[in-house]
């Protein structure tokens, strides 16, 4: 059974007037997965992060479609639908998000334990179980510990401005973390980070991925970061999610035009000393309205088969490549000519 279903979500943002963002896409995340929504900056998959717990700007809104989410006492309930009061009872406890810039979420004006320790008391002493101060500093010190925190009680004292990046990005997974949440919703964590602190957060939720059975939608425009982390990838373009299948399929033979593209750009070894390979072109804007596939003007394949009318047309349905590829199970992919070769 899925721990989240998410159905023809559309969401739109003003610019003047409203215009849509993300196009009617479906998630599936199943008890314990790690997936990742994969895209480059400005696909939609902040939004489609932020839609999930309900945590959209004022300038965005969810125009269409069901968020599905299967709670602990085992109800199904729509997230689109709830109110506030009811949304408060599952954010923060069930569902948990970590954002991108550590240092604009916390608090500078609360020392770090205090902000670890809120969310456990908000979420504890609305049960049964009553949690004082005490009780509360101990878990977080715990937390800490469990997130390799050197000397946690020092911490505990300290002030967001007192913390390297790479802290305080670790702070914001405790925060996410202490309630053992059932999904943790993570919005590109590692983006200013360095190369070893990406390492590090990675193995972190990694590691609560396995103890606490946490499942994790992982959103990053940079593909090789989730290699050897998710077990399945979305890619998205333009508000639309063009291509999905396990991870390490996407990555070694990938079927869109575009995540072709984004896997080739991916730096190797081999490759050094060359020219990076690049994706020619723009995504089309918001104020654009195409009616075909998005991402044919800058098609190379549209432009070889010479077939530009055609995506232009209409948009491509989804095909499943696990049809006639056994060892591709699960791998589907938005494009007329997914099985043509391109030479």
């Amino acid at each position: 059974m899925a721990l989240l279903e998410v159905r023809n979500l559309s969401i739109a943002l003003k610019r003047q007037k409203y215009f849509t963002a993300v196009n009617g896409i479906d998630i599936t995340i199943n008890a314990g997965e790690i997936i990742a929504l994969a895209g480059e900056s400005g696909s939609g998959k902040s939004l489609s992060a932020l839609s999930i717990a309900r945590l959209l700007p004022p300038s965005a809104k969810i125009t269409g479609g069901q968020i599905q989410y299967h709670t602990a006492g085992g109800g199904l309930v729509d997230l689109c639908s709830l109110n506030e009061k009811s949304l408060c009872q599952i954010r923060g406890k069930e569902i948990s998000m970590i954002f991108q810039e550590p240092r604009q979420s916390l608090n500078p004006l609360m020392r770090i334990g205090a902000q670890i320790a809120e969310t456990l008391e908000l979420h504890r002493n609305a049960g049964t179980a009553r949690m004082d101060k005490k009780m509360a500093d101990e878990a977080a010190v715990d937390m800490l510990r469990k997130l390799k925190f050197p000397q946690p009680e020092k911490i505990l004292n300290a002030w967001p401005h007192q913390l390297s990046g790479g802290m305080c990005q670790r702070v914001m997974i405790a925060i996410a973390a202490i309630c053992r949440p059932r999904l943790l919703v993570a919005d590109e964590p590692i983006t200013a980070l360095d190369t070893a602190n990406q390492s590090h957060i990675l193995s972190l939720l990694k590691d609560i991925n396995t103890e606490f059975g946490t499942a994790i939608l992982f959103i990053s425009h940079d593909l090789s970061v989730v290699r050897n982390f998710c077990s399945r990838i979305m890619v998205m373009y333009a508000g639309t999610i063009i291509e999905e299948g396990p991870a390490q399929t996407i990555l070694s033979a990938p079927v869109h035009p575009y995540t072709i593209g984004l896997v080739g750009a991916i730096p190797r070894r081999e490759n050094r000393g060359r020219p990076l390979a690049n994706i020619p072109g723009k995504a089309p804007s918001l104020e654009e309205s195409l009616p075909g596939c998005l991402f044919a003007p800058r098609c190379p394949k549209a432009r070889l088969l010479k077939q530009e009318k055609r995506c232009a047309a209409g948009p491509p349905p989804w095909t499943d490549i696990g049809n006639t590829v056994k060892k591709w199970h699960g791998h589907r992919v938005r494009c007329f000519f997914a099985g043509v070769d391109n030479g």
